[in-house]
């Protein structure tokens, strides 16, 4: 028995539909950084993580004192933070990845 073209019509529509939504629940979405990042791969724009914990407050770390971790270059403001930071980051980075 044939359907009409209407009925052929609304069913190859929800086919498609079905489909699409199959296709994006399936695909990875946008993918995030582990970290969030400045352009230039910075973390936390630069700002020393362990002297939140250390010093209680915000301290602008140096370049120099940098340690690369997660896929971002984190900056300290002395080689003994850099080092406590790469002995331990999940300690001292923040929770999910600063996002």
């Amino acid at each position: 028995m044939l359907k009409s073209p209407s009925k052929m019509k609304k069913l190859h529509l929800t086919g498609v539909l079905v489909l699409a939504l199959f296709t994006l629940a399936t695909t990875p979405g946008i993918a995030f950084d582990k970290v969030n990042k400045s352009n230039n791969g910075v973390a936390i724009k630069g700002y020393d993580s362990v002297a939140y914990h250390t010093e209680g407050r915000a301290v602008r770390g140096k370049s120099e004192f940098s340690h690369k971790w997660n896929d971002a270059d984190w900056y300290f403001a002395s080689a003994e933070n850099r080092d406590l930071f790469a002995a331990s980051p999940e300690r001292y980075a923040p929770q999910f990845g600063g996002y």
